[in-house]
């Protein structure tokens, strides 16, 4: 007999990927817990929340861009339309070029389809007051940003209203494992998705979620001008009044939590070398991102228990990963459909799973 303590699933951890995860299952009209403690600096709230399909030093487009950014303007306006709250924010990108040669590539590159629905416009000579672009630049569309601390805490409104919410730490004496179910405190559920970031479990402490730092700063500018710029660092106007958010540092070694002189220097340089404007700091955050050695999410059934799934490492770009890999996570669980390859936890496990790491 059901009773008021039986759910579906337990997800823990409500930062990008928990909260696409818990959308994900809401409107199949599950049964949710979710476990979860806010604390400051978590990245998921201190990311600008950039979203941009033509990414990287060499500017290509991002791994699995067609299927990624389509799904994720549906995603997130379906989830403004769910929580009746606005923090999805489409907008144009410009990237300044720092040389002749670079407008000639792009010049080229627009005729090749691969990049045809993600370019803008492109411009061979100043055609930004906000930025410095004596040789013109490219504007790219698809772009925009995520304010991730009005969605998370929306996401976290409806978790409230249709779901049940724990506010506090998992801990991992509390979850009891009985062949394809789990219990965690008076709780029983299908299964347990674990959507930590850099927090660990005994059950997938053996999973390799690298931490990589990084570092924000908000400005305050007499430029109004509402669109993202980008090169070296990216700015984004987070409002008509000034304001901006300029990012983010990327620090392998620094591990130590707090901001730091270096990295403000880092961006305001950066920032400096980028716009035509002047502006004032007004403070910097900082936060420590999940990511993996391959740069691509790990998802997917723990080895042995057939009740534990992860999601995970999304790094910088959870944004745009977090709202398609929770569907394909759901879908696995659901369907039980093959994950892909790049992603399955699975390509871990010959490496760092091993008997001594069992549960």
């Amino acid at each position: 007999m059901e009773t008021s303590k039986q759910i579906d699933f337990i997800i823990v951890g409500q930062g990008l990927a928990g909260s696409a995860l818990a959308l994900q299952l809401l409107k199949r009209n599950k049964k949710i817990l979710v476990i979860d403690r806010i604390t400051s600096n978590s990245p998921s709230r201190i990311a600008v929340g950039l979203f941009n399909p033509i990414t990287g030093r060499h500017m290509i487009k991002t791994w699995m861009a067609d299927e990624l950014f389509p799904y994720l303007h549906r995603f997130y306006q379906e989830a403004e339309s769910l929580t009746q709250t606005r923090f999805f924010y489409p907008a144009s990108l410009y990237r300044p070029f720092a040389t002749i040669e670079e407008q000639n590539e792009w010049m080229a590159k627009s005729a090749d389809p691969v990049y045809h629905d993600y370019i803008e416009d492109i411009f061979a000579k100043p055609a930004r007051s906000c930025t410095k672009d004596p040789f013109g630049g490219l504007l790219l569309k698809r772009c925009g940003y995520l304010d991730t601390i009005r969605y998370i805490e929306s996401v976290r409104m409806l978790i409230e209203t249709k779901g049940r919410l724990l506010e506090e730490f998992f801990q991992d004496e509390q979850l009891s494992i009985d062949g394809q179910s789990v219990r965690y405190r008076d709780y029983e559920a299908g299964a347990v998705i674990f959507c930590q970031g850099m927090e660990s479990n005994k059950w997938f402490k053996w999973v390799p979620v690298l931490p990589l730092k990084g570092e924000t700063i908000r400005i305050q500018s007499d430029q109004p001008e509402n669109i993202i710029v980008n090169r070296g660092v990216y700015a984004v106007p987070v409002n008509k009044n000034g304001t901006w958010r300029v990012g983010a540092t990327y620090s392998w070694t620094d591990q130590a939590p707090g901001i730091t002189d270096v990295a403000r220097e880092e961006l305001t340089s950066k920032l400096s070398d980028l716009v035509s404007f002047n502006y004032r700091v007004l403070d910097q955050d900082w936060g420590i991102r999940p990511t993996t050695h391959d740069r691509r999410p790990i998802l997917g059934r723990h080895p042995e228990h057939k009740a534990l799934y992860i999601l995970n490492g999304m790094g910088p770009k959870g944004v745009s990963l977090s709202p398609y890999f929770s569907e394909i996570l759901v879908q696995s669980i659901e369907n039980r459909q093959s994950l892909n390859k790049d992603v399955n936890i699975e390509r871990y496990k010959l490496l760092y799973w091993s008997p001594s790491t069992r549960i």
